[in-house]
């Protein structure tokens, strides 16, 4: 099997954890966040960036990660919440909430993306498309979706019309069409555009 070739730490001798979020960009459900405390020494040869991974490669890297892990710890930030504070917003805090839940305090923190604002005085450094390049932050994207992922599938047996098992709460062609026929739950976020004008059903 191919190496994956991510980086094991960004600052040498130094506790990092690795954050990152899932479900962003979804029109309804929770953002989630995780951070993880590697240690120095791991290896798996699977683990990258979890969209670039298949949900099964997902969830046989996430109970490997969950052992393996100094400290792990996964966050959510309600859809009620991303309406008040806007998506974004909502992301730093998931992340916070995550960072702030480990059982080891890091010393530093690697963050997915290109900002980041903390609640804390740990220093960070934000790495674009990180979850790609650093295996602290390759975890922290799977750990994040897969808890989404169980998440959202769990709410479609609560509400079956919109295809949360497969798109999970994405703004696919199903969703979109789904919140036209049935209207919204109480876990859309009713801040985001929810139905695209260009949308046609075939009825």
């Amino acid at each position: 099997m191919m190496k994956s070739g991510l980086l094991p730490f960004f600052k040498k001798n130094t506790i990092e954890a690795g954050c990152d979020e899932a479900g962003r960009g979804c029109l309804a459900g929770p953002v989630f966040a995780a951070a993880v405390i590697l240690p120095s020494n791991f290896e798996n040869d699977l683990l990258n960036d979890s969209k670039k991974l298949t949900e099964k490669q997902r969830n046989k890297l996430r109970p490997i990660i969950e052992k393996e892990a100094l400290a792990w710890a996964v966050e959510a930030v309600s859809n009620q919440e991303i309406d008040e504070v806007n998506i974004l917003n909502a992301s730093f805090l998931a992340m916070n909430r995550a960072v702030q839940k480990l059982k080891i305090v890091p010393e530093h923190l690697l963050i997915d993306g290109n900002r980041f604002r903390t609640q804390s005085e740990i220093p960070f450094t934000c790495m674009i498309k990180g979850d790609g390049r650093f295996l602290s932050i390759a975890a922290a994207s799977v750990l994040a979706k897969t808890y989404r992922d169980d998440l959202m599938e769990q709410l479609h047996n609560e509400f079956p019309n919109y295809g949360w098992n497969k798109n999970k709460a994405y703004p696919t062609k199903e969703h979109r069409a789904g919140i036209k026929l049935h209207g919204v739950t109480k876990y859309h976020r009713m801040t985001f555009r929810l139905l695209n004008e260009q949308l046609t059903l075939d009825l």
